[in-house]
């Protein structure tokens, strides 16, 4: 018994050094990168509603099915609440019954980047606004053809404009 203890406590330790390690080493990286659209913290608390800097800032997630964009089905382009630089097209949207908006690609190539994220230990793919660095969501492998790609959105990291489906 004391060597399954051992063992468990071990594990539990080198698993938390390690997930540790990497979500500081990546908070780092984070810190250093730039944006065309950067605000100071104190900026952002005052542009953002405290849910939308909980999410865009800090990394937070939305409760499920809370946001009306979930059920959205107008036409439009869905663009950060932090810098309204259009990240999503109501063209690529679909149910994916997570309780999230969810898209099988960006509007384009450059509106959003990409990351890893390490908060849950095993390595997820962050989505985040190319413009501002506003955290969006996680892309995953499990979407519609044509590219098998989920983008899990926070509805509150996003706006939403009628009209034209493209960016100008």
């Amino acid at each position: 018994m004391v060597r399954r203890d051992f063992l468990a406590a071990s594990a539990a330790a080198v698993t938390a050094a390690i997930g540790g390690g990497l979500f500081f080493r990546s908070a780092t990286a984070r810190a250093k990168e730039s944006y065309p659209v950067s605000l100071s913290e104190e900026e952002w608390r005052k542009k953002l509603t405290p849910e939308q800097f909980a999410v865009l800032r800090e990394e937070a997630t939305e409760r499920p099915f809370s946001s009306p964009l979930n059920n959205n089905k107008s036409s439009g382009l869905y663009v950060c609440a932090g810098c309204d630089t259009p990240v999503y097209s109501s063209e690529a949207k679909f149910d994916s019954g997570t309780g999230w908006p969810s898209f099988w690609e960006p509007v384009s190539e450059t509106a959003v980047g990409t990351r890893s994220d390490y908060k849950l230990i095993l390595p997820r793919t962050e989505v985040h606004c190319a413009t501002c660095g506003g955290h969006l969501g996680h892309v995953f492998n499990d979407g519609p053809p044509p590219t098998g790609k989920r983008h899990c959105i926070n509805g509150v990291a996003l706006n939403f404009r009628a009209g034209a489906t493209t960016a100008s």
